[in-house]
Order: structure tokens, then sequence, then C-alpha cells
């Protein structure tokens, strides 16, 4: 487990525990393996789920994967983290990794084939700073899959920022591709 020093504080225990189980509730009506056969997963990938929560994303795509690729699970909250790995454990997912952060991953540039980034933006104390850190270990044609409550307003505005152009346009996700050529401090 990768972990890495935050400054902003997470949520309460009790709130995430609530947040939890709504999470929990909403994958029973939206699946998490449906909603990621939108993204192009292929064997051998690397898998960054930025804001994992209590890992729905993570645990489904490391099951997609079958034992291949990588999935590096990240969230700013010790629950979280401590949640995807006992799940990891207990279904014996071991190509799953964890870290915690509430921005930088540490990650090597151009490290990453996909990027999830799903029902967190709204809540980034710091957008921009994400999105500078997700570009910069997204491979070069590596893909940003987003999904968003209000997602085509807040599409439009990473489609603005330059660093990613729109692929496709799907009913829940949006996909990315990481713009060519610019170079982000």
């Amino acid at each position: 487990m990768f972990v890495v020093l935050q400054s902003q504080k997470p949520m309460h225990k009790m709130n995430f525990k609530i947040v939890s189980l709504i999470l929990k509730i909403r994958d029973v009506f939206y699946p998490p393996k449906y909603i990621l056969k939108d993204v192009e997963i292929t064997p051998g990938v690397c898998v960054l789920d930025f804001g994992c929560g209590p890992g729905s994303y993570s645990i489904a795509t490391a099951e997609l994967l079958a034992g291949t690729g990588k999935v590096l699970a990240l969230d700013m909250h010790p629950l979280a983290i401590k949640k995807v790995n006992q799940t990891a454990k207990k279904k014996k997912l071991v190509n799953i990794k964890t870290i915690l952060s509430e921005c930088a991953t540490g990650l090597p540039s151009n490290s990453v084939d996909i990027i999830l980034l799903y029902y967190i933006f709204n809540d980034l104390k710091k957008p921009e700073k994400v999105l500078q850190e997700l570009y910069r270990v997204l491979k070069p044609q590596g893909i940003l899959s987003f999904s968003e409550y209000n997602i085509k307003k807040i599409s439009s505005r990473l489609e603005k920022k330059e660093l990613f152009k729109i692929k496709k346009r799907d009913e829940i996700t949006h996909t990315f591709l990481k713009t060519p050529s610019l170079v982000v401090n």
C-alpha cells in the first residue's frame, strides 16, 4: 500500500459508513460491471480508480481483469482504503493496490492506461490540481472514464481545460482521451 500525506480532512467515520451503505444500494440498481462495459478494459491494463470510496468499481475492475493487469484504488479516507483491502483479501484479488491521498498519486508519469473518475468530481476541493495529476499519470493514448451527476455540464468543463478531449458520450459515462503534447507542471 502507498501512503501519501493529505491536507484535507476526510469525512467523519459515521458519514462514511452512511455513504458506503447508499453506494451499496446504488450498486444493486446500477451494478459496477454494467457501468464498466462502456470502458475499454482489456487484459493487462493498469486502471486507477480515483476517489474509490468503498471500492465498488475497483473490485469490479479487478474481477474483470481476472488476475491480469493492475487496479490502483485511491481515496483520501482511511476507511475506504481499509474496506477495499478487506474486500480484495476476502475475494482473493491480488491485483489491487491502494493509495491513501486526496490528489497526489505517487505514480510515475505516463503509467496508467485507464482512469475511473466516478461521482467524485463535484466534491474535489482542487479539481484543476487533480486533473493535472490525472493527466500526468495517464499514458499518451490513455482513457479517462468520467461520470458525475449533471455529467453533460461538467463534461463540457473538462473539455475546456484542454487536458482531455471527448471520445464518446454514453448514457452514464463519458470517455475522454489524453490530449497529446501538453506540458503540465
